[in-house]
């Protein structure tokens, strides 16, 4: 047994370079120290005595300022760099996070909220072009599977220490978040190297970042961004309309909290498991196993009437996002010309800031104009879904490719070492994101069906 163990931990985390593991060390770390975005609403209901529309207000401000976060973020990856934009967007947010909690009046405390938004999500799309900077296409899957597991072990230690460091004042919360978000900044300073590939000249072409117009452009792409943004707005039921329909099942909220709690316990145990036993199957067959899992599991809640019952649709729709997030993200990368990785990464996630901001309401309308027919609406949207991404990736085939992978058709060179400034020969403008995916027929097997939100 304990050979086989180390064959999985192996088969799991072995290969993967230096580089990633300090950006999974950061992330773990700022995620760990998540408190606020936990406890916002009730430090604002309870600690100051705001009404609860006012604190979802303020809830909505945070999202909204997550959307322009995630377009800035990803520009200014490709434009200053990964690492800079990391440093720059985690040194704000530490500063914004403290400042949360001493300001005082309504306007102010809105205004500074959504300035967390803006400077939290600006690093995400940073971190994840990074990360497909550094890690080889074959090993993609794992890494971004690996993040997402940190991601959610992170949330479920902050979600459980929150409330007892609330006990003790919110102001501590509000500290401690921003002295958390210091050490990953610390982190990315000291031992993450710049990723970014440099722009090269050669006698006919010039590598240049472009713009957010050329991301909007790539048509195939944003079909996956509209995909995205529809499955984004069912998951977004889990936190919302769910609680609303166990309440009038005449449950309680400790045992909402029971059941949604799954959610989390799932992910952090047999989010590594579930990678390895999907290691090598196709993506195209993934996303739609998947999207259909994540709606019609929330589907089976038109049904449900008692916890196990709601706790079974909580089990299907959670092993349709661990398959979705990561898997997603890789296909995203592949889609991706090296040196636009960061706005379109930016765009991928601005799809995830809109479905936290449009999902509650458009379930809360649905919720009350429906009532349980809007969970079989769930469903037909995860089918719709599943659909979109049949007729999106079957036509390029099931495998892509990085632009920079020596395989690939010859539009630039690999990289000496995934983590340095190395100079990739120039390839084709960022604009032609799509002849980044292989042909059905280009042949190269060499890998498994790897290159993939916050949550």
């Amino acid at each position: 047994m304990p050979t086989r163990l180390r064959g999985a931990a192996r088969d799991t985390a072995g290969g993967l370079p230096r580089a990633f593991w300090w950006l999974w060390t950061s992330t773990l770390i700022n995620r760990l120290g998540g408190f606020v975005t936990v406890f916002l609403a009730l430090y604002l209901t309870v600690d100051r005595g705001y009404p609860a529309a006012y604190a979802g207000l303020v809830g909505a401000l945070y999202g909204l300022g997550g959307t322009g976060g995630a377009l800035l973020g990803g520009v200014l990856a490709d434009r200053w760099g990964r690492r800079s934009t990391m440093l720059a967007a985690q040194l704000g947010t530490a500063v914004a996070t403290a400042a949360l909690g001493f300001v005082r009046g309504p306007v102010a405390i809105a205004a500074v909220a959504c300035a967390v938004g803006v400077a939290s999500n600006t690093s995400r799309p940073a971190v994840q072009a990074m990360m497909a900077d550094v890690v080889p296409a074959p090993d993609r899957l794992r890494a971004f599977s690996l993040n997402y597991w940190a991601i959610n072990i992170g949330f479920g230690v902050s979600a459980a220490g929150a409330g007892v460091i609330a006990a003790h004042g919110y102001l501590l919360l509000f500290l401690l978040d921003a002295l958390t978000t210091v050490l990953c900044a610390l982190v990315v300073f000291v031992r993450i190297p710049e990723s970014m590939p440099s722009t090269t000249v050669t006698s006919t072409v010039v590598e240049a970042p472009g713009s957010l117009v050329d991301v909007l452009r790539d048509r195939r792409f944003m079909a996956l961004v509209g995909i995205t943004f529809l499955l984004g707005t069912v998951t977004q039921q889990g936190t919302t309309t769910l609680a609303v329909s166990m309440g009038r099942s005449g449950l309680t909220p400790s045992q909402y909290g029971l059941v949604i709690g799954l959610n989390g316990l799932l992910i952090v145990l047999f989010q590594i498991p579930l990678t390895r036993l999907t290691r090598g199957r196709g993506r195209t067959g993934l996303l739609v196993a998947a999207a259909l899992l994540l709606g019609w599991g929330f589907g089976l809640t038109a049904f449900a009437g008692s916890a196990g019952f709601y706790a079974l649709t909580v089990v299907v729709w959670t092993l349709g996002e661990m398959l979705q997030a990561p898997t997603s993200t890789a296909v995203v990368t592949e889609m991706s010309p090296t040196r636009a990785r960061g706005r379109y990464q930016g765009m991928y996630t601005l799809a995830w800031s809109a479905a936290s901001f449009v999902g509650p309401l458009a379930g809360g309308v649905a919720l009350q104009a429906w009532g349980s027919a809007m969970w079989l609406a769930c469903g037909g949207v995860g089918t719709v879904a599943a659909l979109g991404y049949w007729l999106l990736l079957r036509s390029r085939g099931d495998r892509p490719r990085d632009p920079a992978h020596p395989a690939a058709p010859s539009r630039s060179r690999p990289a000496a070492h995934p983590a340095t400034t190395s100079r990739p020969a120039a390839h084709a403008p960022a604009a032609h994101a799509p002849a980044a995916y292989a042909s059905p027929d280009s042949g190269d097997r060499s890998s498994p069906d790897v290159p993939s939100p916050v949550r």
